[in-house]
């Protein structure tokens, strides 16, 4: 398995370079698939419509959306590239669990296949999404109890380092303030995703 953890996606050619360098050869014919559950707009979130396009120029051939709050985790099996789509962490995680996606992304780590995390997507590869409730805890509308994420990294993602606008703070901290406060807290270090940043692993 290999990942690629980004604020949004395919946000610049140097992202999409490194991912079609992560896909390899004969991209026509692998199937890719959208997982659209971290936002309420679904299929219909226009950063998932912008994945979606990409993957098509790319010269991908069959693209899907797949919604796994209603649709079967196993879908995902058949695919070469996983796309997560950003919306709520929260949301996600527990949807991820609740469906059983978490075991099959698990059961697909020794395999051949391309993990894109964008925004949320790339927060809930990593070993746990506790720095989002640190950040955001009025996002969580699931009483979220276990914040241990599918753990398929070990870095743990801050996307959206860069935008100040998307999470103000009463005290008017800045992120990095409070960052270094959640990093002494709980004794990690956090990985920073400005919105045109990413990271492979492979």
């Amino acid at each position: 398995m290999k990942l690629l953890l980004t604020s949004n996606g395919f946000y610049t050619d140097e992202i999409k370079k490194c991912f079609l360098k992560l896909v390899g050869n004969e991209v026509s014919q692998k199937d890719a698939v959208i997982v659209t559950t971290a936002s309420p707009l679904k299929e219909n979130n226009p950063f998932a419509k912008k994945a979606k396009d990409d993957l098509i120029n790319m010269g991908f051939g069959r693209i899907d959306f797949l919604d796994i709050e209603f649709e079967k985790p196993e879908i995902l099996l058949d695919k070469a590239v996983i796309y997560l789509n950003g919306g709520n962490p929260f949301g996600l995680l527990h949807h991820l669990k609740h469906s059983g996606a978490d075991r099959v992304f698990r059961e697909m780590k020794d395999r051949d296949v391309v993990v894109v995390g964008a925004s949320a997507g790339a927060v809930i590869l990593g070993p746990n999404i506790k720095v989002v409730h640190f950040f955001t805890p009025q996002l969580d509308m699931y009483d979220t109890m276990d914040f241990s994420a599918l753990n398929l990294t070990d870095k743990l993602i801050f996307p959206h380092y860069d935008r100040e606008d998307l999470f103000p703070d009463p005290a008017n901290r800045t992120i990095e303030d409070r960052l270094r406060e959640f990093e002494t807290r709980e004794g990690c270090a956090v990985t920073r995703l400005n919105d045109d940043g990413w990271v492979s692993l492979s």
